[in-house]
């Protein structure tokens, strides 16, 4: 009997163990979340920016952006506009003298000011601007913010439907050709014409309701002190005009209209056009 009560009393004391356990164990699990969730709001409290505007009013995030070959553009970034609440694209334009001048400054404001006031459907807005030094090298450098196209490029838009076999309707081409037209209007119509110069399908958008929009209106005289033409850039080669490569004096709309021209044949027949990449290459070099 005593042996019986004995057995009994020791399941109770190793029942109590295991309780004690499993006890602990929970405990610690509950622990560990409860810090893991400690630990995710802590980083949502950081600040997801590394730089602000004069104004404060941008807000430049880490995240790139990879959507345009601008010559001369070093960076794009995202960007967040404090006051309307919207993402924006942070763009920098290093110079290659160490010192601007004050006749270029205010010749490269006079450009941006005129930019800020552009207002067209088909046109990517610019919303503003300032110039200041790289603090780590003393480096000048433009700012400027431009709308966020976060449907795409052009050029992604047909690659995913040569991807599927399918060819672009006449009406959508037609209706593409309408807006691009009457955006490159509207820029050779202002007081002083602005030529785009960088027109390709890299530097149009397409929203998914068939909208288009010319972005990356690189003005000429950032081309003047910018460095040289990156890699990316030189693989649209073909949609640039002969005369482009001369001087800056000759240059006038005809080259957005000859670079349309080859936008509106890639998009009619969704090819990339390498062999004449290679024959253009061989011819500057």
């Amino acid at each position: 009997m005593n042996q019986e009560k004995d057995e009994t009393a020791a399941i109770d004391e190793e029942n109590k163990d295991v309780s004690g356990t499993t006890e602990t164990t929970v405990n610690s699990g509950s622990n560990k979340k409860k810090k893991d969730t400690d630990d995710e709001e802590e980083e949502e409290d950081e600040p997801v920016y590394i730089e602000a505007s004069p104004c404060a009013r941008w807000q430049k995030r880490r995240e790139t952006v990879a959507q345009r070959d601008i010559p001369g553009i070093d960076a794009s970034y995202l960007a967040m506009d404090t006051e309307e609440g919207v993402e924006v694209v942070w763009n920098e334009v290093l110079f290659s003298e160490r010192k601007i001048s004050d006749i270029q400054h205010n010749k490269i404001s006079e450009v941006f000011d005129k930019l800020i006031e552009l207002n067209h459907m088909n046109i990517v807005k610019f919303h503003g601007y300032w110039q200041d030094r790289i603090k780590h090298d003393d480096r000048p450098r433009a700012v400027f913010i431009t709308e966020f196209m976060s449907s795409g490029s052009l050029k992604l838009f047909l690659r995913k439907t040569k991807k599927t076999k399918q060819n672009l309707s006449k009406n959508s081409w037609r209706r593409w050709c309408i807006q691009l037209l009457s955006a490159l209007n509207y820029l050779h119509s202002c007081e002083e014409p602005i030529i785009h110069g960088n027109l390709t399908c890299d530097t149009i958008f397409i929203q998914n309701t068939g909208l288009l929009k010319i972005g990356s209106i690189a003005p000429d005289v950032l081309h003047r002190h910018v460095k040289s033409i990156s890699d990316s850039a030189a693989k649209n080669l073909h949609f640039q005009a002969p005369e482009i490569d001369t001087e800056l004096s000759l240059i006038t709309t005809a080259v957005d209209i000859y670079s349309l021209g080859m936008v509106t044949l890639e998009a009619s027949t969704i090819v990339i056009f390498c062999i004449l990449l290679k024959c253009r290459i061989h011819i500057l070099l």
